[in-house]
């Protein structure tokens, strides 16, 4: 996977030759699952009223969040995404995601939303 380049300090530049100072945006590396603090909430915020549980507090790289969510959506037989740290399932599971999470070893705690 390529890695990505953040430029640093210049927003846009009208000089063609201008070269810009980047840095590597290091994906961090992921925590072990019981280093993992989990926050298990209900969401209905711009979602067209529709009710979502989002898993929130994954620290690691995207990849092992997509497993931890594929794993999730496909124990609740409901479908989801995995992105911007963020599991976002359909529907309200809060309390199978957390039996789920615990039983994996997860440190998951239910929050409000």
């Amino acid at each position: 996977m390529p890695k990505k380049i953040k430029p640093t300090g210049i927003v846009y530049s009208t000089n063609p030759h201008f070269n810009y100072l980047v840095e590597d945006a290091q994906e961090p590396t992921t925590l072990p699952v019981q280093q993992q603090n989990l926050r298990v909430m209900l969401d209905r915020k711009q979602r067209g009223g529709k009710q979502v549980t989002l898993v929130t507090g994954f620290v690691g790289t995207q990849n092992d969040l997509e497993d931890l969510g594929r794993m999730l959506k496909s124990k609740c037989g409901v479908g989801g995404s995995a992105k911007d740290n963020e599991i976002i399932i359909q529907g309200d599971f809060r309390a199978k995601i957390m039996e789920l999470l615990t039983k994996a070893g997860y440190k998951a705690k239910l929050a409000g939303g």
